[in-house]
């Protein structure tokens, strides 16, 4: 099973910068467990549209299967450990 982290970003995203640390903390805590997915809402909208993403920064966290959870907003570390293990990482 692949679990399968989008965060959905900006470069004018000030509280995208805040949460960037916390994932690049987690990938490295999780080697291999889950990949993550940055997409530039700039760049990618017919995906940020798809998510029906309206605020940033927007995490998703997703299996084979289905969408587990999704964070709006700066989200902590613990939320996030919480969504990856319940998806099956």
């Amino acid at each position: 099973m692949t679990v399968t982290l989008k965060d959905f970003h900006a470069d004018w995203c000030g509280p995208c910068k805040t949460q960037d640390p916390i994932l690049e903390d987690l990938e490295e805590d999780w080697e291999g467990r889950f990949e993550v997915e940055k997409v530039n809402v700039d760049e990618q909208q017919d995906v940020a549209n798809e998510y029906q993403v309206r605020s940033l920064p927007t995490l998703v966290i997703e299996n084979d299967d289905e969408i587990v959870e999704r964070f709006v907003g700066v989200t902590q570390r613990e939320d996030i450990e919480d969504a990856l293990e319940s998806a099956g990482a």
